[in-house]
Protein backbone atom coordinates (compact mmCIF):
# COMPACT_ATOMS: atom_id res chain seq x y z
CA UNK A 1 0.00 0.00 0.00
CA UNK A 2 1.28 3.48 -0.85
CA UNK A 3 1.89 6.05 1.87
CA UNK A 4 -1.24 7.99 0.96
CA UNK A 5 -3.33 4.81 0.88
CA UNK A 6 -2.09 3.95 4.34
CA UNK A 7 -2.99 7.44 5.51
CA UNK A 8 -6.51 7.21 4.05
CA UNK A 9 -7.13 3.77 5.56
CA UNK A 10 -5.77 4.79 8.94
CA UNK A 11 -7.70 8.06 9.08
CA UNK A 12 -11.02 6.57 8.00
CA UNK A 13 -10.48 3.45 10.09
CA UNK A 14 -10.94 1.01 7.18
CA UNK A 15 -9.01 -1.98 5.90
CA UNK A 16 -6.81 -2.09 2.78
CA UNK A 17 -9.27 -4.16 0.76
CA UNK A 18 -11.78 -1.29 0.90
CA UNK A 19 -9.46 1.12 -0.94
CA UNK A 20 -11.15 0.56 -4.27
CA UNK A 21 -11.23 2.80 -7.34
CA UNK A 22 -14.78 3.93 -6.61
CA UNK A 23 -14.09 4.90 -2.99
CA UNK A 24 -15.33 8.46 -2.47
CA UNK A 25 -16.82 10.86 0.04
CA UNK A 26 -20.20 9.52 1.23
CA UNK A 27 -19.69 6.21 -0.61
CA UNK A 28 -19.07 4.47 2.73
CA UNK A 29 -20.26 5.19 6.24
CA UNK A 30 -16.75 5.97 7.48
CA UNK A 31 -16.16 8.67 4.87
CA UNK A 32 -18.85 11.00 6.12
CA UNK A 33 -18.56 14.75 6.62
CA UNK A 34 -16.51 14.42 9.82
CA UNK A 35 -14.37 11.68 8.29
CA UNK A 36 -13.68 13.99 5.35
CA UNK A 37 -12.49 16.76 7.65
CA UNK A 38 -10.28 14.28 9.53
CA UNK A 39 -8.78 13.19 6.21
CA UNK A 40 -8.04 16.79 5.19
CA UNK A 41 -6.31 17.44 8.52
CA UNK A 42 -4.29 14.23 8.11
CA UNK A 43 -3.17 15.33 4.62
CA UNK A 44 -2.11 18.72 5.98
CA UNK A 45 -0.09 17.11 8.75
CA UNK A 46 1.49 14.47 6.49
CA UNK A 47 2.48 16.77 3.63
CA UNK A 48 2.85 20.14 5.35
CA UNK A 49 0.28 21.89 3.18
CA UNK A 50 -2.90 23.83 3.82
CA UNK A 51 -6.11 22.43 2.39
CA UNK A 52 -8.46 25.33 1.68
CA UNK A 53 -12.19 25.06 0.99
CA UNK A 54 -11.78 24.79 -2.78
CA UNK A 55 -9.23 22.01 -2.52
CA UNK A 56 -11.32 20.26 0.11
CA UNK A 57 -14.19 20.11 -2.39
CA UNK A 58 -11.88 18.60 -5.02
CA UNK A 59 -10.43 15.91 -2.77
CA UNK A 60 -13.63 13.87 -2.60
CA UNK A 61 -12.47 10.62 -4.20
CA UNK A 62 -9.62 8.25 -3.43
CA UNK A 63 -8.22 8.79 -6.91
CA UNK A 64 -8.24 12.56 -6.39
CA UNK A 65 -6.42 12.20 -3.05
CA UNK A 66 -3.86 9.90 -4.68
CA UNK A 67 -3.25 12.35 -7.53
CA UNK A 68 -2.85 15.21 -5.05
CA UNK A 69 -0.34 13.26 -2.98
CA UNK A 70 1.59 12.12 -6.08
CA UNK A 71 1.91 15.72 -7.22
CA UNK A 72 3.27 16.78 -3.81
CA UNK A 73 5.66 13.84 -3.62
CA UNK A 74 7.15 14.56 -7.06
CA UNK A 75 6.67 18.26 -7.84
CA UNK A 76 9.01 17.98 -10.84
CA UNK A 77 6.88 15.30 -12.47
CA UNK A 78 5.54 16.25 -15.87
CA UNK A 79 1.97 17.59 -15.71
CA UNK A 80 0.72 15.64 -12.70
CA UNK A 81 -2.96 14.96 -12.72
CA UNK A 82 -4.87 17.40 -10.56
CA UNK A 83 -7.73 16.26 -8.29
CA UNK A 84 -10.14 18.03 -10.61
CA UNK A 85 -8.70 16.17 -13.61
CA UNK A 86 -9.10 12.84 -11.87
CA UNK A 87 -12.60 13.62 -10.70
CA UNK A 88 -13.60 14.60 -14.25
CA UNK A 89 -11.90 11.57 -15.82
CA UNK A 90 -9.62 13.76 -17.98
CA UNK A 91 -6.23 12.75 -16.58
CA UNK A 92 -3.99 10.48 -18.64
CA UNK A 93 -5.12 6.89 -18.26
CA UNK A 94 -8.22 7.82 -16.32
CA UNK A 95 -11.37 5.87 -16.93
CA UNK A 96 -14.14 7.50 -18.91
CA UNK A 97 -16.64 9.47 -16.87
CA UNK A 98 -19.69 7.38 -15.95
CA UNK A 99 -22.85 7.96 -17.92
CA UNK A 100 -24.79 8.66 -14.73
CA UNK A 101 -23.74 11.13 -12.04
CA UNK A 102 -24.64 9.72 -8.64
CA UNK A 103 -25.19 12.19 -5.80
CA UNK A 104 -24.79 10.06 -2.70
CA UNK A 105 -27.25 11.20 -0.04
CA UNK A 106 -28.65 13.64 -2.64
CA UNK A 107 -25.88 16.01 -1.57
CA UNK A 108 -25.90 19.23 -3.54
CA UNK A 109 -29.21 18.38 -5.22
CA UNK A 110 -31.85 21.12 -5.13
CA UNK A 111 -35.21 19.42 -5.55
CA UNK A 112 -37.67 22.32 -5.26
CA UNK A 113 -38.26 25.97 -4.36
CA UNK A 114 -39.22 26.98 -0.82
CA UNK A 115 -40.30 30.14 0.99
CA UNK A 116 -40.06 28.65 4.49
CA UNK A 117 -36.45 28.80 5.67
CA UNK A 118 -33.23 30.36 4.36
CA UNK A 119 -29.91 28.81 5.38
CA UNK A 120 -26.56 30.25 4.29
CA UNK A 121 -23.99 27.76 5.48
CA UNK A 122 -20.99 29.88 4.56
CA UNK A 123 -22.20 32.95 6.45
CA UNK A 124 -23.93 31.10 9.28
CA UNK A 125 -27.32 32.64 8.48
CA UNK A 126 -30.70 31.18 9.43
CA UNK A 127 -34.01 32.91 8.68
CA UNK A 128 -37.62 31.75 9.04
CA UNK A 129 -39.64 33.34 6.23
CA UNK A 130 -37.20 36.25 6.06
CA UNK A 131 -36.78 36.87 9.81
CA UNK A 132 -33.38 36.32 11.42
CA UNK A 133 -33.20 33.56 14.01
CA UNK A 134 -31.43 36.05 16.26
CA UNK A 135 -34.37 38.47 16.28
CA UNK A 136 -36.89 35.65 16.71
CA UNK A 137 -34.96 33.94 19.51
CA UNK A 138 -34.62 37.19 21.43
CA UNK A 139 -38.04 38.74 20.87
CA UNK A 140 -40.66 36.25 19.62
CA UNK A 141 -42.63 33.62 21.49
CA UNK A 142 -42.90 30.09 20.20
CA UNK A 143 -46.57 30.68 19.36
CA UNK A 144 -45.61 33.64 17.15
CA UNK A 145 -42.94 31.60 15.38
CA UNK A 146 -45.29 28.65 14.88
CA UNK A 147 -47.87 31.00 13.33
CA UNK A 148 -45.16 32.50 11.12
CA UNK A 149 -44.16 29.08 9.82
CA UNK A 150 -47.64 27.59 9.43
CA UNK A 151 -49.47 30.67 8.06
CA UNK A 152 -46.56 32.40 6.34
CA UNK A 153 -46.53 35.67 8.31
CA UNK A 154 -46.10 36.99 11.83
CA UNK A 155 -49.46 37.38 13.57
CA UNK A 156 -50.91 40.64 14.83
CA UNK A 157 -52.51 40.61 18.28
CA UNK A 158 -55.87 39.36 17.04
CA UNK A 159 -54.40 36.59 14.87
CA UNK A 160 -52.10 35.50 17.69
CA UNK A 161 -55.07 35.23 20.06
CA UNK A 162 -56.96 33.05 17.57
CA UNK A 163 -53.94 30.84 16.97
CA UNK A 164 -53.20 30.50 20.68
CA UNK A 165 -56.81 29.47 21.35
CA UNK A 166 -56.53 26.84 18.62
CA UNK A 167 -53.45 25.37 20.29
CA UNK A 168 -55.04 25.37 23.73
CA UNK A 169 -58.22 23.73 22.46
CA UNK A 170 -56.25 20.95 20.77
CA UNK A 171 -54.15 19.93 23.79
CA UNK A 172 -56.53 17.25 25.00
CA UNK A 173 -55.40 13.79 23.95
CA UNK A 174 -57.83 10.97 23.04
CA UNK A 175 -58.17 8.56 25.97
CA UNK A 176 -56.85 5.56 23.97
CA UNK A 177 -53.69 7.52 23.08
CA UNK A 178 -53.16 8.32 26.76
CA UNK A 179 -53.65 4.64 27.57
CA UNK A 180 -51.06 3.79 24.92
CA UNK A 181 -48.58 6.25 26.41
CA UNK A 182 -49.18 4.63 29.81
CA UNK A 183 -48.61 1.16 28.35
CA UNK A 184 -45.33 2.37 26.83
CA UNK A 185 -43.97 3.74 30.11
CA UNK A 186 -40.99 1.39 29.75
CA UNK A 187 -40.08 2.71 26.28
CA UNK A 188 -37.65 5.42 25.22
CA UNK A 189 -39.47 8.77 24.85
CA UNK A 190 -38.91 8.78 21.09
CA UNK A 191 -40.33 5.28 20.67
CA UNK A 192 -43.40 6.23 22.65
CA UNK A 193 -43.79 9.52 20.77
CA UNK A 194 -43.55 7.91 17.33
CA UNK A 195 -46.11 5.26 18.27
CA UNK A 196 -48.56 7.65 19.92
CA UNK A 197 -48.43 10.20 17.08
CA UNK A 198 -49.20 7.42 14.63
CA UNK A 199 -52.13 6.39 16.82
CA UNK A 200 -53.52 9.94 16.67
CA UNK A 201 -54.26 9.27 13.01
CA UNK A 202 -56.96 6.80 14.02
CA UNK A 203 -58.87 9.59 15.78
CA UNK A 204 -58.83 12.18 13.00
CA UNK A 205 -61.59 12.87 10.47
CA UNK A 206 -62.72 9.91 8.37
CA UNK A 207 -62.57 10.46 4.63
CA UNK A 208 -64.15 8.37 1.92
CA UNK A 209 -61.90 5.89 0.16
CA UNK A 210 -59.78 7.59 -2.48
CA UNK A 211 -60.31 11.05 -0.96
CA UNK A 212 -57.14 12.92 -0.05
CA UNK A 213 -56.68 15.37 2.80
CA UNK A 214 -57.30 18.92 1.58
CA UNK A 215 -54.80 21.70 2.22
CA UNK A 216 -57.14 23.27 4.82
CA UNK A 217 -57.57 19.90 6.55
CA UNK A 218 -53.82 19.36 6.51
CA UNK A 219 -53.22 22.76 8.12
CA UNK A 220 -55.80 22.07 10.83
CA UNK A 221 -54.26 18.67 11.52
CA UNK A 222 -50.82 20.27 11.66
CA UNK A 223 -51.92 22.82 14.26
CA UNK A 224 -53.42 20.02 16.35
CA UNK A 225 -50.13 18.12 16.18
CA UNK A 226 -48.19 21.20 17.30
CA UNK A 227 -50.42 21.24 20.39
CA UNK A 228 -50.59 17.50 21.04
CA UNK A 229 -47.01 16.35 20.53
CA UNK A 230 -45.80 18.20 23.68
CA UNK A 231 -48.65 16.64 25.66
CA UNK A 232 -47.65 13.15 24.50
CA UNK A 233 -44.02 13.68 25.53
CA UNK A 234 -45.02 15.14 28.89
CA UNK A 235 -47.72 12.57 29.67
CA UNK A 236 -45.41 9.68 28.81
CA UNK A 237 -42.75 11.12 31.13
CA UNK A 238 -45.34 11.44 33.90
CA UNK A 239 -46.37 7.80 33.48
CA UNK A 240 -42.80 6.52 33.53
CA UNK A 241 -42.18 8.65 36.62
CA UNK A 242 -45.02 6.80 38.39
CA UNK A 243 -47.59 9.58 38.43
CA UNK A 244 -50.66 10.72 36.54
CA UNK A 245 -50.27 13.82 34.35
CA UNK A 246 -51.10 17.14 35.95
CA UNK A 247 -52.90 19.08 33.22
CA UNK A 248 -52.08 22.78 32.77
CA UNK A 249 -54.24 25.81 33.33
CA UNK A 250 -56.39 26.60 30.33
CA UNK A 251 -54.64 29.96 29.81
CA UNK A 252 -51.09 28.56 30.09
CA UNK A 253 -48.75 29.29 27.18
CA UNK A 254 -47.24 26.53 25.09
CA UNK A 255 -43.96 26.10 26.99
CA UNK A 256 -45.62 26.55 30.38
CA UNK A 257 -48.31 23.98 29.59
CA UNK A 258 -45.72 21.44 28.47
CA UNK A 259 -43.55 21.90 31.57
CA UNK A 260 -46.55 21.68 33.91
CA UNK A 261 -47.45 18.23 32.61
CA UNK A 262 -43.83 17.15 32.33
CA UNK A 263 -42.80 18.16 35.84
CA UNK A 264 -46.12 17.73 37.63
CA UNK A 265 -45.85 21.25 39.04
CA UNK A 266 -45.87 24.89 38.00
CA UNK A 267 -42.56 25.68 36.27
CA UNK A 268 -40.36 28.63 37.15
CA UNK A 269 -40.30 31.64 34.80
CA UNK A 270 -36.66 30.85 33.99
CA UNK A 271 -37.57 27.31 32.94
CA UNK A 272 -40.36 28.61 30.72
CA UNK A 273 -38.00 31.11 29.06
CA UNK A 274 -35.37 28.46 28.38
CA UNK A 275 -37.84 25.96 26.93
CA UNK A 276 -39.62 28.61 24.85
CA UNK A 277 -36.34 29.83 23.35
CA UNK A 278 -35.25 26.25 22.70
CA UNK A 279 -38.47 25.59 20.81
CA UNK A 280 -37.95 28.73 18.72
CA UNK A 281 -34.39 27.93 17.63
CA UNK A 282 -35.36 24.35 16.77
CA UNK A 283 -38.52 25.29 14.85
CA UNK A 284 -37.25 24.61 11.31
CA UNK A 285 -34.09 23.94 9.40
CA UNK A 286 -34.87 23.61 5.73
CA UNK A 287 -34.67 20.31 3.90
CA UNK A 288 -33.03 18.23 6.58
CA UNK A 289 -33.59 14.47 6.54
CA UNK A 290 -36.77 14.51 8.64
CA UNK A 291 -38.36 17.44 6.77
CA UNK A 292 -37.52 15.72 3.48
CA UNK A 293 -39.14 12.56 4.83
CA UNK A 294 -42.31 14.51 5.63
CA UNK A 295 -42.30 15.97 2.11
CA UNK A 296 -41.87 12.52 0.57
CA UNK A 297 -44.88 11.27 2.53
CA UNK A 298 -47.00 14.25 1.50
CA UNK A 299 -45.78 13.77 -2.07
CA UNK A 300 -47.40 10.34 -1.89
CA UNK A 301 -50.59 12.07 -0.69
CA UNK A 302 -50.33 10.66 2.79
CA UNK A 303 -52.01 12.83 5.41
CA UNK A 304 -50.34 15.22 7.85
CA UNK A 305 -50.30 12.77 10.77
CA UNK A 306 -48.65 10.11 8.63
CA UNK A 307 -46.09 12.63 7.36
CA UNK A 308 -45.11 13.73 10.86
CA UNK A 309 -44.96 10.14 12.08
CA UNK A 310 -42.47 9.47 9.29
CA UNK A 311 -40.52 12.63 10.16
CA UNK A 312 -40.26 11.60 13.82
CA UNK A 313 -39.01 8.16 12.80
CA UNK A 314 -36.29 9.71 10.64
CA UNK A 315 -35.40 12.27 13.30
CA UNK A 316 -34.77 9.58 15.91
CA UNK A 317 -31.67 8.35 14.05
CA UNK A 318 -28.30 8.77 15.73
CA UNK A 319 -26.88 11.03 13.00
CA UNK A 320 -29.96 13.29 12.93
CA UNK A 321 -31.92 14.29 16.03
CA UNK A 322 -30.50 11.43 18.06
CA UNK A 323 -27.18 13.26 18.19
CA UNK A 324 -28.70 15.70 20.71
CA UNK A 325 -28.88 12.94 23.32
CA UNK A 326 -25.33 11.80 22.65
CA UNK A 327 -23.78 15.28 22.84
CA UNK A 328 -24.56 15.71 26.55
CA UNK A 329 -22.25 12.78 27.35
CA UNK A 330 -19.33 15.12 26.62
CA UNK A 331 -19.84 16.75 30.00
CA UNK A 332 -19.53 13.41 31.78
CA UNK A 333 -16.68 12.06 29.65
CA UNK A 334 -14.51 15.17 29.96
CA UNK A 335 -15.30 15.84 33.63
CA UNK A 336 -13.33 19.06 34.10
CA UNK A 337 -12.28 21.85 31.72
CA UNK A 338 -8.63 20.86 32.17
CA UNK A 339 -9.31 17.48 30.53
CA UNK A 340 -10.92 18.92 27.41
CA UNK A 341 -7.85 19.19 25.17
CA UNK A 342 -6.62 15.67 25.97
CA UNK A 343 -10.11 14.22 25.47
CA UNK A 344 -10.48 15.84 22.06
CA UNK A 345 -7.01 14.64 21.04
CA UNK A 346 -7.83 11.09 22.14
CA UNK A 347 -11.07 11.02 20.14
CA UNK A 348 -9.34 12.37 17.07
CA UNK A 349 -6.51 9.85 17.32
CA UNK A 350 -9.12 7.08 17.22
CA UNK A 351 -10.96 8.68 14.31
CA UNK A 352 -14.06 9.25 16.45
CA UNK A 353 -16.25 12.35 16.16
CA UNK A 354 -16.56 14.93 18.90
CA UNK A 355 -20.30 15.15 19.43
CA UNK A 356 -21.82 18.62 19.18
CA UNK A 357 -19.49 19.72 16.37
CA UNK A 358 -19.81 19.81 12.60
CA UNK A 359 -22.84 20.21 10.37
CA UNK A 360 -23.78 19.16 6.85
CA UNK A 361 -24.76 22.74 6.00
CA UNK A 362 -22.83 25.24 8.12
CA UNK A 363 -19.19 26.02 7.40
CA UNK A 364 -19.02 28.25 10.46
CA UNK A 365 -20.66 28.21 13.90
CA UNK A 366 -24.30 27.20 13.83
CA UNK A 367 -26.26 30.46 14.43
CA UNK A 368 -28.50 28.71 16.95
CA UNK A 369 -25.60 27.94 19.28
CA UNK A 370 -25.31 31.40 20.84
CA UNK A 371 -28.93 31.33 22.02
CA UNK A 372 -28.73 27.87 23.57
CA UNK A 373 -25.46 28.77 25.25
CA UNK A 374 -27.11 31.93 26.65
CA UNK A 375 -29.81 29.72 28.18
CA UNK A 376 -27.14 27.52 29.77
CA UNK A 377 -25.40 30.60 31.16
CA UNK A 378 -28.68 31.82 32.70
CA UNK A 379 -29.46 28.46 34.29
CA UNK A 380 -25.88 27.89 35.46
CA UNK A 381 -25.79 31.26 37.21
CA UNK A 382 -29.22 30.68 38.73
CA UNK A 383 -27.99 27.37 40.20
CA UNK A 384 -24.52 28.61 41.09
CA UNK A 385 -22.83 25.81 39.16
CA UNK A 386 -20.89 26.48 35.93
CA UNK A 387 -19.14 23.10 35.76
CA UNK A 388 -20.98 21.78 32.70
CA UNK A 389 -20.80 25.13 30.92
CA UNK A 390 -17.07 25.45 31.56
CA UNK A 391 -16.45 21.92 30.28
CA UNK A 392 -18.31 22.54 27.01
CA UNK A 393 -16.63 25.90 26.54
CA UNK A 394 -13.23 24.21 27.03
CA UNK A 395 -14.11 21.53 24.47
CA UNK A 396 -15.16 24.27 22.04
CA UNK A 397 -11.80 25.96 22.56
CA UNK A 398 -9.95 22.69 21.94
CA UNK A 399 -11.89 22.18 18.71
CA UNK A 400 -11.32 25.75 17.44
CA UNK A 401 -8.42 24.79 15.07
CA UNK A 402 -10.88 22.67 13.08
CA UNK A 403 -13.36 25.47 12.53
CA UNK A 404 -11.64 26.50 9.31
CA UNK A 405 -12.62 23.08 7.94
CA UNK A 406 -16.24 23.61 8.91
CA UNK A 407 -16.20 21.65 12.18
CA UNK A 408 -17.69 24.26 14.51
CA UNK A 409 -20.17 23.98 17.40
CA UNK A 410 -23.62 22.88 16.30
CA UNK A 411 -27.10 23.10 17.82
CA UNK A 412 -26.60 19.95 19.92
CA UNK A 413 -23.60 21.16 21.93
CA UNK A 414 -25.42 23.15 24.61
CA UNK A 415 -29.02 21.94 24.16
CA UNK A 416 -28.71 18.81 26.27
CA UNK A 417 -27.01 20.66 29.12
CA UNK A 418 -29.81 23.24 29.24
CA UNK A 419 -32.33 20.43 29.74
CA UNK A 420 -30.14 18.71 32.35
CA UNK A 421 -29.90 21.99 34.28
CA UNK A 422 -33.71 22.02 34.35
CA UNK A 423 -33.59 18.64 36.07
CA UNK A 424 -34.74 16.68 33.02
CA UNK A 425 -33.31 13.27 32.11
CA UNK A 426 -30.93 13.16 29.16
CA UNK A 427 -33.14 10.85 27.12
CA UNK A 428 -35.74 13.63 26.74
CA UNK A 429 -33.38 15.80 24.67
CA UNK A 430 -34.45 14.44 21.28
CA UNK A 431 -38.16 14.52 22.12
CA UNK A 432 -37.86 18.17 23.19
CA UNK A 433 -36.15 18.90 19.88
CA UNK A 434 -39.17 17.30 18.12
CA UNK A 435 -41.60 19.56 19.97
CA UNK A 436 -39.76 22.61 18.69
CA UNK A 437 -39.37 21.22 15.17
CA UNK A 438 -43.05 20.29 14.69
CA UNK A 439 -44.14 23.68 13.22
CA UNK A 440 -41.31 23.46 10.70
CA UNK A 441 -42.34 19.98 9.60
CA UNK A 442 -45.93 21.18 9.29
CA UNK A 443 -44.85 24.21 7.23
CA UNK A 444 -42.67 22.06 4.96
CA UNK A 445 -45.49 19.54 4.51
CA UNK A 446 -48.03 22.28 3.73
CA UNK A 447 -45.70 23.83 1.17
CA UNK A 448 -45.28 20.44 -0.47
CA UNK A 449 -49.06 19.88 -0.39
CA UNK A 450 -49.78 23.24 -2.04
CA UNK A 451 -47.68 22.42 -5.11
CA UNK A 452 -47.42 18.68 -4.84
CA UNK A 453 -45.35 16.25 -6.86
CA UNK A 454 -44.40 12.65 -6.22
CA UNK A 455 -40.75 12.63 -5.11
CA UNK A 456 -39.20 9.69 -6.93
CA UNK A 457 -35.39 9.75 -7.33
CA UNK A 458 -33.56 7.00 -9.20
CA UNK A 459 -30.89 4.50 -8.26
CA UNK A 460 -27.96 3.66 -10.55
CA UNK A 461 -28.04 -0.11 -10.69
CA UNK A 462 -24.60 -1.66 -10.04
CA UNK A 463 -25.45 -5.34 -9.59
CA UNK A 464 -25.30 -8.38 -11.88
CA UNK A 465 -27.48 -8.68 -14.98
CA UNK A 466 -28.81 -11.45 -17.18
CA UNK A 467 -28.47 -14.27 -14.67
CA UNK A 468 -30.06 -17.59 -15.57
CA UNK A 469 -32.61 -18.90 -13.10
CA UNK A 470 -31.31 -22.27 -11.88
CA UNK A 471 -33.24 -25.47 -12.42
CA UNK A 472 -34.91 -27.24 -9.53
CA UNK A 473 -32.05 -29.72 -9.17
CA UNK A 474 -29.46 -26.94 -9.07
CA UNK A 475 -31.37 -25.12 -6.32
Amino acid sequence: MSTVDQLVARTLGITEDRLTADLAYQSIREWDSLGHVALMVALEQEYGVEVDDDLMLELRTLDAVRAFADGLADPAAEAPATPADVAAGTASGAAAAPAVTVHRGLEGVTFDHSAVTLIDGAEGTLEYRGYSIHDLAEHASFEEVAHLLVHGHLPDAAALEVFTKQLRAARTLPAPVLDLARALAHAHPMEALRTCVSALGAFGPRRAAGTDESLAEAREAGIELIARIPMIVAAHHAFRSGREPRWPREDAGHAEAFLTVLLGEEPTPAAVRVIDKGFVVHADHGSNASAFTARVAIGCRADMTAALTAAIAAFSGSVHGGAAERAITLVDEVGTPENAEAHVAALQSRGEPVMGFGHRVYRTEDPRVRHLRASVVELSEERGDRTGLDVLDAVAAAMRPRQRHGVAPNVDLYAGLSYRLLGLPDDLAVALFVIGRTPGWVAQALEQHANNVLIRPLLAYAGPRGLTYPSGAAR
